[in-house]
């Protein structure tokens, strides 16, 4: 399989496939394809995996598309303004991705829950408790908001984040949510009361445009019915 992403920042995923290969894509994510591309809705690995994905921000199910009786195309439009961006999976080097992340992969990466073992960043960190985990063998392709900047942090080497604004990082990364000092800043600051904390060593991929920011930065000038 080769694929190019054309298109920023309303990008698309286009994949040029062989015969018999397949690739795994969230609900309604295909934009267009060769005829014979076979389609299949499936769980992906039964019940356990299902109900993970719909905890993580996912469909329950997943649709396999294969290429049959020869080489085939497939297309996958991202659902917001930004980057689409691709990973090779491989063991050791899994990537940790925000919510509703996953775009497409091939068949042999894996998706699974990734929970952030500290409390605090259960209860406050928005992104810092319920994430993906992408592991296995193959290419995974992930769709983030807006504009990307990427870091590489050292052992130890910290970056503050606001909630949202993390799009992804390797595994060896982790993240701690702390409370925005002084009660002023807390309360009139408008950054609200917790920031997300990521400590390498490891590479982040931050986003410019969450899109729950935009939601709330558009949602005074939405006419509302009377």
């Amino acid at each position: 399989m080769n694929y190019t992403i054309e298109g920023e920042p309303l990008p698309v995923l286009i994949c040029n496939m062989e015969a018999g290969e397949t690739m795994l894509t969230e609900k309604g994510a295909m934009s267009w394809m060769s005829p014979n591309m076979k389609m299949e809705t499936t769980t992906n690995g039964g019940i356990g995996k299902m109900f993970g994905r719909a905890f993580s921000g996912e469909s329950m199910f997943v649709n396999r598309y294969t290429a049959q009786g020869g080489p085939g195309l497939i297309a996958f439009a991202s659902s917001f303004p930004g980057s689409v961006r691709a990973f090779e999976i491989a063991p050791g080097q899994d990537i940790v991705a925000q919510k509703s992340a996953f775009l497409a992969s091939t068949s042999g990466v894996d998706m699974s829950i990734f929970f952030q073992k500290r409390l605090s960043s259960g209860l406050f960190g928005g992104e810092g408790f319920i994430m993906q985990k992408f592991s296995g063998n193959g290419m995974a392709f992930l769709e983030f908001d807006g504009c990307i900047k990427e870091y590489d942090l050292a052992a130890g080497q910290q970056i503050i984040v606001d909630t949202g604004y993390l799009a992804a990082m390797t595994s060896s990364c982790s993240i701690d949510i702390q409370t925005v000092p002084g009660v002023k800043n807390m309360l009139f600051g408008g950054e609200g009361l917790f920031n997300t904390v990521v400590s390498g060593p490891g590479h982040v991929w931050l986003q410019s445009m969450p899109v729950a920011q935009l939601a709330g930065a558009i949602r005074p000038f939405i006419p509302t019915s009377n």
